[in-house]
């Protein structure tokens, strides 16, 4: 079983910048890619970026590319989102979960998630 905790949400003006981590834990967390989704209110969940711990061939959502960056230190077991020019509709509650695979609709585990919130 995998476990997994978020850190490093929190209020940003637009334009600015956040970090978010995820720290994983449990036997064979290493086995399944790690997405991070976010969840606006009233929206559904979406994909915003994953990465795979082994190659870290990385896969982003169209309106993150360019300002979100996904990471991995393996010898931390925590991935990493880092987030640039962020805007006011990135607002949502962010989310770290391993998949079962890089279609990312079938989960082994996820986070408890972060809030964060752009002000205008």
């Amino acid at each position: 079983q995998v476990q997994l905790v978020e850190s490093g949400g929190g209020l940003v003006q637009a334009g600015g910048s956040l970090r978010l981590s995820c720290a994983a834990s449990g036997r064979t967390f290493t086995a399944y890619p790690m997405g991070w989704f976010r969840q606006a209110p009233g929206k559904e969940r979406e994909f915003v970026a994953g990465i795979k711990w082994i190659s870290g061939g990385t896969y982003y959502e169209d309106s993150v590319k360019g300002r979100f960056t996904i990471s991995r230190d393996n010898a931390k077991n925590t991935v990493y989102l880092q987030m640039n020019t962020l805007k006011p509709e990135d607002t949502a509650v962010y989310y770290c979960a391993a998949s079962y695979d890089t279609t990312w609709r079938r989960f082994a585990s996820w986070g408890q998630g972060t809030q964060v919130t752009v002000s205008s």
